[in-house]
């Protein structure tokens, strides 16, 4: 940790002021609350550790928190488990990894590649890499979403599509929860290792680019995607709800892949069925060329 680590600073005065005290199970003490969540003396206690150890800790001074201590601040600030993971990162606690090493290029195995294209009658099917960089996509994903391989590869990136392409702000009826999520989830990355520079890179251009997304990265909040929902108004099918579920790669925990799916006999499993059949109709996609 560094000598003044501001990051964790930040994400702890920010987790520590959304904290309920009757949630966190404090009895009412008669004291006016002057600011919202929890005071820096009643984390202490809740965590087992001094007034003056979490004080420094949240003011990012170098104490050098155990594994122990930072897992009872993560329960005292009732971290869910991505916040937990990031408040690790933060303090440097996670399992170490070579400094040296430098992330290579990411990109898909032949093989994979050959299964996003075997499911493009079945789902739509995305693979993403470090900073949200779209890896791999089927027919039925390009369809519902947008043609990332036909995009130069710096602008092949899901937060920066979702973020700079007017078309996704068209196309997500709830466009400010998937964007949100999307920002919660970089913050994750921006504190590992592995390829921080570049992660910092699309930091600065999002932040510069978009007033909606340095506004929720001031907010300091964490997310990890691994379920959930999403809902389109598609220009060629209309209005869609889609479910999503996610799995990590075997051999590369940095690349996950995304499968779309819609309830059976709903009217979005018909919409994603008429998309099917508009993509088989269309023109095969052209032979896949190596990633620059």
């Amino acid at each position: 940790m560094t000598p003044t680590n501001r990051e964790l600073a930040d994400f702890l005065k920010r987790s520590r002021a959304q904290c309920d005290p009757e949630h966190a199970g404090l009895p009412p003490d008669g004291r006016v609350r002057r600011v919202p969540g929890l005071r820096r003396e009643e984390v202490a206690r809740l965590a087992g550790v001094s007034a003056d150890y979490y004080a420094r800790l949240e003011q990012g001074r170098s104490v050098n928190p155990s594994p122990a201590v930072v897992e009872a601040v993560g329960q005292a600030l009732g971290l869910d488990e991505a916040g937990l993971a990031h408040l690790r990162d933060l303090v440097g606690v996670t399992a170490t990894r070579p400094a040296s090493r430098t992330p290579g290029v990411q990109r898909l195995r032949p093989g994979l590649h050959r299964l996003l294209d075997s499911l493009d009658t079945a789902v739509p099917a995305l693979v993403l890499g470090r900073q949200s960089a779209v890896l791999g996509a089927n027919r039925m994903a390009r369809a519902l979403f947008a043609d990332f391989d036909a995009m130069p590869a710096v602008e092949r990136n899901y937060t920066r599509w979702l973020f700079l392409d007017q078309d996704a702000r068209d196309l997500f009826v709830d466009w400010d929860v998937q964007a949100r999520a999307a920002v919660e989830n970089l913050r994750l990355d921006a504190v590992r290792e592995s390829d921080r520079q570049a992660t910092q890179a699309l930091i600065t251009e999002l932040r510069k680019r978009s007033d909606d997304f340095d506004r929720w990265w001031q907010q300091h909040r964490v997310h990890q995607r691994t379920h959930g929902s999403k809902r389109l108004r598609h220009p060629l099918v209309g209005d869609l709800t889609v479910e999503y579920e996610t799995l990590s790669l075997p051999g590369d925990g940095e690349t996950t892949l995304f499968l779309y799916t819609a309830a059976p006999r709903s009217a979005s499993a018909e919409a994603l069925g008429l998309l099917a059949s508009w993509t088989l109709a269309g023109p095969s996609p052209a032979p896949r060329q190596p990633r620059d």
